[in-house]
């Protein structure tokens, strides 16, 4: 643990830029114009699809409210 909280601690000029050239993003800004839409839109429409058929098809009870299925103890004298 030390020798790397040391080696973190003496970044120079010359190891910073290497870390900052290694971390740079290769993907083409392009990419994320003419695709990033159309992702966005077939994800969302997948995402809507597999809920459609959990919430329809899986026979799941999911039984969200309680009102007019709990009925009230009889009084006990």
């Amino acid at each position: 643990m030390f020798r790397f909280t040391k080696a973190a601690l003496n970044l120079t000029g010359q190891s910073a830029r290497q870390v900052a050239v290694r971390h740079s993003s290769d993907v083409n800004p392009e990419f994320h114009a003419k695709y990033g839409t159309p992702l966005m839109i077939a994800g969302g429409a997948f995402c809507v699809s597999v809920w459609a058929y959990v919430l329809t098809s899986t026979g799941i009870t999911w039984n969200l409210s309680p009102v007019g299925k709990v009925q009230p103890k009889p009084w006990k004298e």
